[in-house]
């Protein structure tokens, strides 16, 4: 698929269907051999049958093979035989298609469990019933229990309501999943480095850093930050921030965990020294 996206892409598409690659240089030259030999041996032979003379014979020759060839034969043929000329890309891109289909469906699932010994053997088991495979596990504490964030691999017959009666059957409250994508994978720390980067090589990244990190959204209506106009169940984060004010993020339904809380006002930190150091560093 990516073969027939870049030759699309490219200029370098089928002349007849415009859909697939070009063909194959040795099935092309043997379509154009199949279509012209016969017309080439009909017309030569048509020649030396009437026997015209031979400025006439070289001329008819040119004239007619050229003609039939280039405008009637080589188009017809190259439609006719374009399912064997565009086979392998075909079974390519079919092959291609198969794979997707039978691709697993990735979700990240987010509950909160007692913190209580034996609490997550029940919710993995519950999951291994339904053939349930756990790639990433991330547990965040909190006062009345552990609020995990996991990332599962499922089979693409699996229903996502499935998925919630079986961890809400090991004892999970407040469950929230959603279909995710192999990103979701990447390391938590590598992730969270790679954004401290960002922050340290432009500070002013530090609302979009908290934002990718927690999965937020920055608040920009100053009136209600003034006003305090947010909900009160946690949903929302208040870091602070010198040079700038106060940034306030939100996540619909998703209360921040003391961890996340903690890993913000973090970034916030790198992202004040920097500020600071940054003139120090150019003057030098």
């Amino acid at each position: 698929m990516e073969q027939l996206r870049r030759s699309v892409a490219a200029g370098s598409a089928c002349d007849v269907c415009g859909r697939l690659p070009h063909p194959h240089r040795f099935r092309l030259s043997l379509a154009k051999l199949a279509a012209v030999l016969p017309v080439e041996l009909a017309l030569h032979a048509l020649v030396l049958a009437v026997h015209p003379p031979y400025l006439l014979a070289v001329g008819l020759l040119a004239v007619t093979s050229t003609a039939l060839v280039i405008w009637v034969v080589e188009p017809s043929a190259m439609r006719l035989l374009r399912g064997w000329l565009h086979a392998p890309d075909r079974r390519t891109r079919r092959a291609a298609h198969e794979t997707i289909e039978r691709a697993p469906s990735l979700w990240r699932i987010r509950v909160t469990l007692d913190d209580e010994t034996g609490q997550l053997d029940r919710l993995t088991g519950q999951l291994a019933e339904l053939d349930v495979n756990i790639l990433d596990l991330t547990v965040h504490p909190l006062a009345d229990g552990v609020r995990d964030e996991l990332v599962v691999c499922t089979s693409d017959t699996l229903a996502a309501d499935d998925l919630l009666v079986a961890v809400e059957a090991a004892g999970g409250r407040d469950v929230q999943l959603w279909p995710t994508t192999a990103l979701a994978l990447v390391d938590g720390q590598t992730e969270a480095l790679n954004l401290a980067a960002r922050v340290v090589a432009d500070p002013s990244e530090l609302p979009h850093a908290i934002s990718e990190l927690l999965g937020a959204r920055v608040v920009t209506d100053r009136l209600a930050i003034s006003h305090g106009l947010f909900p009160s169940d946690g949903s929302v984060l208040k870091v602070p921030s010198p040079w700038s004010g106060l940034i306030v993020f939100t996540r619909a339904g998703e209360a921040f965990t003391p961890a996340e809380s903690a890993r913000a006002h973090r970034l916030a930190q790198i992202a004040e020294l920097s500020r600071t150091e940054r003139p120090l560093v150019e003057r030098g």
